[in-house]
């Protein structure tokens, strides 16, 4: 497709920023191939730090209630493509002026439904299906459901055009000076996580034996995973405190990242540990060992989700135990099964996954065909 389309995308922030670092990113990646963005969202304030410099052809626009719709501006520039992130519903009204105000070319918006990241077997199912509208001012409308996802056969994984490229400039060294990271050759290890019950038992393990024997420094991302790092040295916690003026471990809490930095966080590290969707991705494309955090669930369903994509990744045996016990399936979380020697193993299946899954087509480009096929 190679003209210009406007696209809307409505996204609410629930927690942890995951929605809105997707949708930035989707957004960004619109507008660098060309096409106009309007980025509705209830609650912009991640993007003062998460995307600084905004993009050039990204509008972003709150979504407030009610609505700040201008039918004039509407009416100049109608949506070609409505994605409504993660099942939130796009407001009514905007709706009901889609319905009175068509395109350049005559026709209705693709209403796209941008769903959760899995590697389930419902995921193949599901994706590219429509679903009838039948009230309202949109009656007789399809609402596509589109699946981002690991195979040929889903929407497959946002990735800019020149990724690569940008990673293999990337210079480890002069990043972290510039970061004001003193790195005396330690093994680099990123946190960036909920609260595992098992992150006492790694500060532990990190603190007394390093990595291999080798110091580490520990690079906590800002919010909840540094709020974690600080609970577990609390006085509450007399083991951590007893190793600490003794230990093979260095902590440097960093400030809010943008995309980009957080990208370079991911390529200077040897250890990766990645929550959410979206920095899984970004995990995946850096090609670093890594454990991923799945936001957990009241019924366990995350687990599920869990055995999928290790089963996607073809995980060996010692990164399948570690990730249980990451992810709360163990007893014992003070017992993590982290062993130095395991990690050329997860190096390997990091890199074998992420040469995989460059082979496909990336999430935008699918969207893309997916729209010229459909309108």
């Amino acid at each position: 497709m190679n003209h210009r389309l406007q696209w809307d995308i409505f996204c609410k922030v629930i927690d942890n920023y995951g929605d809105i670092g997707v949708c930035w990113r989707l957004a960004a990646d619109l507008a660098t191939r060309g096409h106009c963005v309007r980025l509705w969202v209830d609650d912009a304030g991640a993007l003062g730090w998460m995307a600084p410099g905004g993009c050039p052809n990204v509008q972003v626009i709150s979504w407030a209630q009610p609505l700040n719709l201008r039918p004039a501006d509407l009416a100049a520039q109608p949506p070609d493509v409505l994605i409504e992130a993660f099942g939130c519903d796009a407001a009514p009204e905007f709706i009901a002026a889609c319905a009175d105000w068509p395109s350049a070319n005559g026709l209705k918006p693709l209403w796209i439904n941008l769903e959760y990241l899995s590697a389930e077997p419902y995921v193949e199912r599901c994706h590219g299906l429509p679903s009838r509208v039948q009230r309202g001012p949109a009656a007789g409308w399809s609402k596509w459901f589109f699946y981002p996802g690991f195979t040929a056969a889903t929407g497959g994984l946002l990735r800019e055009p020149g990724l690569d490229d940008r990673q293999a400039r990337f210079d480890r060294q002069a990043w972290l000076t510039a970061q004001g990271i003193a790195s005396g050759g330690e093994k680099l290890v990123s946190l960036f996580c909920y609260e595992p019950g098992a992150l006492p038992g790694l500060l532990q393990q990190l603190a007394q034996y390093g990595l291999d024997g080798e110091p580490v420094r520990l690079l906590v991302a800002a919010g909840r995973a540094a709020s974690a790092v600080q609970a577990a040295f609390s006085a509450e916690n007399g083991i951590l405190r007893s190793i600490h003026e003794h230990s093979m471990l260095s902590i440097s809490y960093l400030p809010l990242l943008p995309q980009t930095e957080f990208d370079h966080l991911l390529w200077a590290c040897d250890l990766n540990f990645v929550r959410g969707e979206d920095s899984l991705v970004r995990a995946l494309w850096a090609g670093k060992p890594f454990v991923w955090h799945l936001y957990p669930q009241d019924d366990a369903a995350h687990l599920a989700k869990l055995d999928a994509f290790l089963d996607m990744l073809q995980a060996p045996a010692s990164l399948r135990s570690f990730h249980h016990a990451w992810n709360g399936n163990n007893a014992h979380p003070q017992a993590l099964p982290l062993h130095p020697k395991d990690l050329p193993a997860w190096q390997a299946c990091s890199l074998a996954a992420r040469d995989r899954l460059m082979r496909q087509n990336d999430l935008t480009s699918g969207l893309l065909n997916f729209v010229a096929k459909n309108r």
